[in-house]
């Protein structure tokens, strides 16, 4: 292996003659003219463009100096031979190794004398007595066309020569005929260097492609024998003779076939490798493939084919090359081979895994995205319309969160259940991952067909569920996007469908929402709200106001509720409505939140010490463990009593949690902190939360306290009920919202314990909040 490595590549110089084609007839030039033609190959159009190009030039050039039908017709005949020569040449197999290349080396040949007749003739076109000028332009032109013939067909000096000998000669005639010997004998000397120029050229170019070929057949030859050494004993490897008979035959690739060296040689791979498909025919198609590669003489590499094995059923890889003598004669193929049985059907196994859900069972994101794109193919193509159904559980986070990630995928795995039950024809549902899920509906009729179907998906997925002895309860929110009219791509479908399910969740889940245009505005304003919110505690752009809470019974101030504010140099003043879901949703309500706490805190200190401070908290910083610490830092920080702080929460905590935050309540209650349920009667209404938890404080919302002013028997009871409820558990009650005088005695008359809203006092900044202590101060220093 070693002397193969070093062995001197073959530096023989090509005499000029025999690459001329001068040489006797007899010779042996080996694959030489298939070594010529390979650079032709593919610069038909080139030689078009700069025949015709240069032709063009040579007619404008002329035209001054010659009559114009002779320079027209003189540049017709140049066109229509350009177009006639390339035509010739378009399909000509230059470089095919299985031919010759005598007749194309003819032919070339034959192309550059008829050219050389057409470009020597304008030196003629004025007469037998040109004059110098005309020569002079022509001559230019002709060298360009010579040098340009000499770079690009280079590999063929004969036909170089056969062009740039006879329109020299013709030049040289000119000017001697135009009264300029001495050019002429110029013009004569160039085209003789350029001819030494192409053929020195031919040279060097046919040695160099020799050598390459030589190193490429030994790097090859040394590539086969190291994975023949160094590769698993799987690999072995194969030769067959120009018949495709296996030679040769190596005892590794015998014990793979399940023979004997002897007996399979001169076998052909073809019978070897089918087994008794042999005798009917009936072979498989990557046999046919592979069997048609090899007749013409076609390398392949890792091409897996079936191959029947003591009648078993086997695959292998084949590579393979034909193997070629110096003369350029088909030998037959060289190649190396493996058994890659247990390696499919591990890639089988793999592929599958790709495009199906481990847990469910179900198609997974890959599979949905090609099945969308057929539907949406189909859709165009049939002016139909598809529909992507995007799906996620609500109330998923809780079951996890409670009792465990296993309960939760056994959960899923119902639900999947449950979706595919409903699955018809021209259905497809999947899981896209998490608690979210997908359905592809194929050629749907109309998008309320989407909606009815979205409907009824929720009304099955909100049916109870008992996973290991617990019932559970979720829902799902849609969003649903109709194609091509909302999305003619993948990505588009997808992603209005996704901004239609953001849509559902917002408005609480459990319902179903259909993309429209605006929701891309709508999106974009949430990611530049998200973008300028994160930066916003450290810009100081946040502020708390104030709002009164009085006693019902007298009118006296007994706290205020602490409210934020969010004034951006971008959006301007954002309501705490449009802000604060959004910071739940980025992750950012705990930083926040903890903001919110401590500057509360150290406000509520410049009050009077009768005074409380309530403030609401939201349910992922109940979830949060660090929240119970940092409550403590705050009321260590500030000084402030916790009797005097009020934390307001609503009973959307409970929903989201599974107990935590409940523990986490109990904690601050054993501090001394007193707890409000805040908006009570508008959510879920559980009485189950005042058991569970101890508030000092429940909070009616503003749209019963309206509703009973104006008489309504509802709003009436409701507040009556929750007033008796209290008190019967020891706890006050505050009605949010009042704003007018009848508004206020109406829920004195009903017993509340505590008012708040605009009647009493608007939200006010912190100072304006401390003019109201200072104000009886001022009085009396001006009295005295």
């Amino acid at each position: 292996m070693k002397s193969l490595l070093t062995d001197p590549v073959d530096a023989e110089v090509i005499p000029a003659r025999t690459l001329l084609g001068l040489g006797p007839r007899n010779q042996d030039i080996g694959n030489l003219r298939q070594l010529q033609l390979a650079p032709l190959r593919g610069r038909g159009s080139l030689r078009l463009v700069m025949g015709m190009g240069m032709a063009l030039v040579a007619a404008f050039t002329m035209i001054l100096s010659v009559p114009l039908p002779v320079a027209a017709g003189w540049l017709g005949a140049a066109l229509l031979f350009g177009l006639w020569s390339f035509n010739q040449f378009r399909n000509m197999p230059f470089g095919d190794p299985k031919l010759s290349g005598v007749a194309e080396h003819r032919l070339c040949t034959r192309h550059a004398l008829y050219s050389a007749v057409l470009w020597g003739s304008p030196f003629w076109l004025q007469g037998l007595s040109p004059t110098l000028d005309h020569v002079l332009s022509m001559w230019t032109i002709a060298v360009l066309m010579m040098v340009t013939l000499s770079i690009v067909a280079h590999s063929v000096p004969l036909a170089c020569v056969l062009f740039i000998a006879p329109v020299t000669l013709s030049a040289a005639v000119a000017l001697v005929r135009a009264g300029a010997p001495q050019l002429a004998g110029v013009a004569l000397v160039a085209g003789l260097l350029l001819c030494a120029f192409c053929v020195r050229f031919a040279q060097s170019h046919i040695r160099f492609r020799r050598a390459e070929e030589t190193l490429h057949e030994k790097t090859e030859t040394v590539s086969l024998l190291l994975r023949e050494f160094e590769e698993t004993s799987a690999d072995w490897l194969w030769q067959t003779d120009n018949s495709r008979r296996l030679v040769h035959v190596s005892p590794r690739l015998a014990f793979a076939l399940g023979g004997t060296a002897e007996r399979l040689e001169g076998v052909p791979l073809l019978q070897a490798l089918s087994g008794d498909a042999w005798e009917t025919g009936l072979f498989p198609k990557s046999l046919h493939d592979m069997a048609e590669r090899m007749k013409r003489r076609e390398s392949f590499s890792n091409l897996i084919v079936p191959v029947t094995i003591g009648g078993m059923p086997r695959w292998w890889e084949l590579s393979a090359s034909p193997r070629l003598d110096e003369t350029g004669k088909f030998l037959g193929f060289r190649g190396v081979g493996s058994d890659v049985t247990e390696k499919r059907a591990t890639a089988e196994q793999i592929a599958k895994m790709a495009r199906f859900d481990n847990l469910t069972g179900l198609p997974n994101r890959l599979s949905l995205n090609e099945d969308l794109a057929r539907a949406l193919n189909h859709a165009l193509d049939a002016k139909s319309r598809c529909a992507l159904l995007m799906i996620d559980l609500d109330r998923f986070k809780a079951v996890n969160d409670t009792l465990g990630h296993p309960v939760g995928d056994k959960l899923l795995a119902q639900v999947a259940a449950r979706l595919k039950g409903l699955m018809e024809r021209g259905m497809t549902c999947g899981r896209l991952g998490g608690d979210e899920f997908a359905v592809v509906l194929h050629n749907v009729a109309s998008a309320d067909a989407a909606e009815e179907l979205a409907q009824r998906l929720i009304t099955t997925i909100s049916r109870p569920y008992v996973v290991d002895n617990h019932q559970l309860f979720v829902g799902a929110s849609i969003g649903f996007a109709m194609g091509p009219q909302d999305g003619a791509t993948v990505e588009t479908l997808t992603r209005n469908a996704d901004l239609a399910l953001y849509k559902s969740k917002d408005k609480g889940g459990n319902v179903v929402a259909g993309y429209v245009a605006s929701l891309h505005a709508q999106a974009e304003e949430r990611r530049v709200m998200e973008q300028e919110l994160r930066g916003a505690l450290e810009r100081g752009e946040f502020e708390l106001y104030y709002q009164p809470v009085v006693t019902a019974a007298d009118g006296t101030l007994n706290g205020f509720e602490a409210l934020i504010r969010w004034q951006n140099k971008k959006l301007g003043n954002v309501s705490p409505g449009r802000f604060i879901p959004l910071a739940e949703d980025a992750r950012l309500i705990s930083p926040i939140g903890e903001w919110v706490l401590r500057t509360a805190c150290h406000e509520a200190m410049k009050w009077p010490s009768n005074l409380k401070v309530a403030i609401n908290v939201s349910a992922d910083q109940l979830t949060d463990p660090s929240f119970a610490s940092v409550v403590v830092s705050a009321l260590a920080q500030s000084g402030l009593s916790p009797q005097r702080l009020e934390i307001e929460v609503t009973e959307s905590v409970f929903l989201r949690d599974g107990g935590g935050a409940a523990q986490l309540l109990d904690q601050l209650i054993g501090l001394g902190i007193r707890l409000s349920l805040d908006d009570f009667g508008t959510g879920y209404s559980s009485l189950g939360y005042l058991r569970k938890t101890q508030f000092s404080t429940i909070k009616v919302d503003r749209s019963f306290v309206v509703g009973a002013a104006k008489g309504s028997i509802e709003s009436i009871a409701i507040i009556r009920a929750v007033v008796a409820l209290a008190d019967s558990l020891g706890m006050s009650t505050t009605a949010e919202g009042a704003e007018t005088e009848l508004e206020v005695d109406t829920i004195r008359a009903m017993g509340c314990s505590n008012i708040q809203g605009y009647y009493y006092g608007r939200p006010m900044p912190a100072s304006d909040v401390l003019t109201l202590f200072r104000a009886p101060e001022a009085a009396d220093s001006a009295a005295a």
